[in-house]
């Protein structure tokens, strides 16, 4: 396909952007960061392979031991009728990687007549069970079910190998989606290409295994997702619901559609079929019946789909029509489909806008939306790509993605809603968007006023150089919000900058969101002072030469127990070698739980000199009753009041003072601690911010 003018546009504004913060990066940063930074934003890296899966050793048999609780959280129950071999590989698999949560395996032995009667009895911790006769799959699961001690049933079949970490995945996905009835894993074939990432039944009553064939890494099955239903072959449940829907429906005996009408009995009772990709089972389909449906058990599967038809005739005509094709603008055509542009995915254990991100698609998720992020970097994120992914954030990554424009070809027409993130993004992107996606509204997230941040930083430091960057960066900024529906500003100082600036422009207030942690440790309990804020950001590392090299020593000389921890990625060597110089500082660098640090030290302060937007780390710190000293630049747009909510001080004694009267002063503390509380609840919270999550976004 030729290249489009928006998609030449696209490239050359990513190119000259990119040459642009460079030099700006060069006056602020030093050649070595930056040469560094242009390194990461031009390297292409493959997607991180999953751990190679896991064959059990194929020996002779000898007696081992499988998971066992008499208190189980999950009950396996693996109904078996010979190929005992196969049998043997799952339970050695479940014996090599026990799960972490408790368990107990039952296998139900359907009248086998090969050596699982032999061999079983010897495995250790098994709960072997011989019904009186042959009466197919799901006679044996509901025996199962009625011998099932756990909280959980647990599905499997015999020709399995579960995965290690499976059933946990399985079993955190009801603690994390309150309104869960039934979990599938996903399959997968012995060479590790997808069997099943959840299934599709369409109007008719036929099924389509979602993603066969395919690679289990690609976006499109790699994330948690309602499915219409999820095979028998590795999915759980509830005990009481399986019990209270009377097990599998005994008309489909003896095999076949069964786990189909299951899920559609758990939709009808009000609660989620869901895949779940981080629980991953290799199965060897057909190992059972086979795969011919002329002949034998696997016969039962053609004339039970009319059984099913017939049962369900009402619900199946919401169903894809026959003969389309599965995708996810098809699948998730009842949700309004939200996409979200930024370079990389949001990592919210290191910065606050990306909290702030992650947050708000945590509540675009729970206001029914379906979230596709787009990283125009392409890069899969890691731990925080699985993180989006758990939630049920379709995420997409090289190889997959193939180009940002002809991805928004591929894909643009399904969206409701667009948000570019910073204002480079956006004007790269935006005839992308104009082009490929039309019908969306277009959303621009400042994260912060750019061009107010690098104005405030060249006058501090005098630089005509930098302020002239920051005079472009204000060009920049306000024609995207020009040529956006709605520009995201995260304070009332930014608005109230903007209404001068730009009065035409449509904005939306949406500030950092937090939840409420609550008091934590009381003031007796506590010790130290604390700063949170990763090192990329130029205001952070001013604020820390500053602090550290002119204010804490003057602290030191009054409160000389007192130490000072300083926590934020990429700490330069520069403020190493600083701190080294100052005793009782402790630079601890990246640390991916600051919680810690924020109930057990007295006093955070945020001695930022220039910046804008809303201070992460001052929410962060209130949120968990921790109160701050802060300069009036920290504190700007945040409701907070000098002496009632924060103490905001400006030169280096006046902070060193307010630090040392609110580390004695036991009755202010108190009271800072608990308004700081209450300004993150009536402001920063998401409670706060629903509103306006729903008007921008979802209505």
């Amino acid at each position: 396909m030729s290249m489009s003018l928006a998609d030449a546009r696209y490239h050359l504004d990513r190119v000259t952007g990119l040459i642009r913060r460079s030099l700006s990066s060069l006056h602020t940063r030093g050649w070595r960061a930056t040469l560094h930074r242009i390194g990461v934003h031009l390297r292409r890296q493959p997607p991180p392979r999953r751990e190679p899966l896991f064959v059990p050793a194929a020996t002779p048999f000898a007696p081992f031991a499988v998971p066992a609780s008499e208190r189980p959280q999950a009950s396996i129950v693996i109904p078996v009728y010979n190929q005992c071999r196969h049998t043997l590989a799952c339970l050695r698999a479940l014996a090599a990687y026990p799960p972490a949560a408790a368990c107990e395996v039952l296998v139900i032995d359907d009248g086998s007549s090969d050596q699982t009667a032999q061999w079983l009895p010897q495995v250790e911790g098994l709960r072997y069970h011989v019904r009186e006769r042959n009466g197919g799959f799901i006679a044996a699961c509901n025996d199962g079910l009625q011998l099932a001690r756990g909280d959980y049933v647990v599905l499997l079949n015999n020709d399995t190998v579960p995965q290690p970490g499976w059933l946990d995945a399985l079993l955190d996905t009801f603690a994390s989606v309150p309104d869960a009835g039934l979990v599938g894993a996903q399959l997968l074939y012995p060479d590790g290409r997808l069997q099943e990432s959840g299934g599709v039944v369409f109007a008719d009553g036929s099924c389509w295994s979602y993603g066969r064939f395919e690679s289990a890494e690609d976006p499109r099955y790699a994330s948690l997702r309602d499915a219409d239903y999820c095979s028998g072959a590795a999915l759980a449940i509830p005990r009481a619901l399986f019990a209270g829907l009377g097990g599998f429906d005994t008309r489909y005996a003896p095999a076949y559609y069964e786990d189909t009408d299951l899920a559609f009995q758990v939709r009808a009772s009000g609660r989620r079929v869901l895949v779940q990709p981080a629980s991953r089972v290799v199965h060897d389909e057909g190992t059972s019946n086979g795969t011919d449906t002329n002949s034998g058990v696997k016969a039962w599967q053609v004339r039970n789909r009319q059984v099913f038809a017939d049962k369900w005739h009402d619900a199946l005509a919401r169903q894809l029509p026959v003969g389309s094709v599965p995708s996810p603008a098809r699948l998730h055509r009842g949700q309004r489909q939200v996409l979200i542009v930024d370079e990389v995915v949001p990592q919210p254990d290191r910065d606050s806008a990306s909290l702030r991100q992650f947050n708000l698609i945590r509540m675009l998720l729970a206001g029914g939306a379906h979230v596709v992020f787009l990283p125009t970097r392409g890069l899969h994120g890691g731990a925080a790509t699985e993180a989006l992914q758990a939630l049920g954030v379709e995420v997409w990554h090289a190889p997959f993605l193939g180009g940002v424009g002809r991805w928004l070809r591929t894909h643009g027409h399904r969206f409701h809603v667009a948000m570019l993130v910073r204002h480079h993004v956006a004007r790269e992107c935006l005839p992308l968007l104009r082009r490929h996606v039309p019908q969306a509204r277009i959303v621009f997230d400042t994260v912060d006023l750019h061009y107010l941040r690098e104005r405030r930083g060249a006058e501090l430091a005098g630089d005509p150089r930098l302020l002239r960057a920051a005079e472009r960066t204000r060009t920049s900024e306000l024609a995207v919000m020009a040529a956006t529906d709605v520009t995201l500003l995260v304070s009332a100082a930014e608005k109230e900058q903007l209404a001068v600036d730009a009065p035409r422009v449509e904005v939306e207030l949406l500030s950092n969101l937090h939840e409420v942690a609550g008091h934590g440790r009381d003031w007796a309990q506590r010790h130290d002072l604390v700063f949170v804020g990763g090192f990329r950001h130029p205001p952070n590392l001013d604020a820390m030469q500053w602090f550290i090299g002119e204010v804490f020593p003057l602290v030191r000389a009054r409160l000389p127990d007192i130490r000072f921890h300083c926590i934020g990625a990429d700490v330069p060597d520069g403020l190493q070698a600083l701190a080294a110089t100052r005793p009782g500082v402790q630079v601890h660098g990246y640390v991916p739980d600051v919680v810690p640090w924020m109930e057990g030290c007295r006093i955070a302060v945020a001695p930022l000199r220039f910046g804008a937007g809303v201070k992460g780390k001052i929410n962060l710190s209130m949120a968990h009753g921790q109160p701050v000293v802060a300069t009036a630049c920290a504190v700007e747009g945040m409701y907070l009041h000098d002496g009632q909510d924060v103490l905001v001080a400006g030169d280096a004694e006046a902070f060193a003072d307010a630090v040392v009267r609110l580390h004695d002063d036991e009755a202010l503390w108190r009271q800072l601690s608990g308004n700081g509380l209450r300004n993150i609840a009536r402001h920063f919270s998401m409670e706060a911010a629903r509103d306006t999550v729903a008007r921008v976004f979802l209505n």
